[in-house]
């Protein structure tokens, strides 16, 4: 398939507004009394999937200070406060950015 400008600017004018978390370690991540908080933090991640608010969750087991990646279905403000309750980053266990983008809806992770 050629990609013309055309094309380019019918699928450009389908995009969606999305927001990027990028997740990071926070000053509790390492503490052990930690592990029952992110299990939390992992419980809610999945409703907010059932919800249809967290699109793509990733999470970075580098050794990085970077510990996730998500794709949120949500404005920038639904987002900062989804995140404002996440039980990680009240504990102090996580960090967070959020990122305004645009992406194609129906996109995914290939199978």
């Amino acid at each position: 398939m050629t990609i013309t400008d055309e094309y380019m600017m019918q699928m450009i004018a389908k995009t969606k507004s999305y927001c990027v978390v990028i997740l990071k370690a926070g000053p509790l991540f390492t503490d052990e009394a930690s592990k029952p908080i992110v299990w939390e933090h992992g419980r809610r991640n999945f409703s907010l999937r059932e919800q249809g608010l967290l699109s793509i969750v990733c999470p970075v087991m580098d050794g990085s200070e970077l510990t996730g990646v998500a794709v949120y279905n949500a404005s920038l403000e639904e987002t900062k406060k989804l995140m404002e309750e996440d039980p990680g980053v009240q504990a102090g266990i996580f960090t967070y950015e959020v990122h305004e983008c645009r992406s194609f809806p129906g996109d995914q992770l290939p199978s």
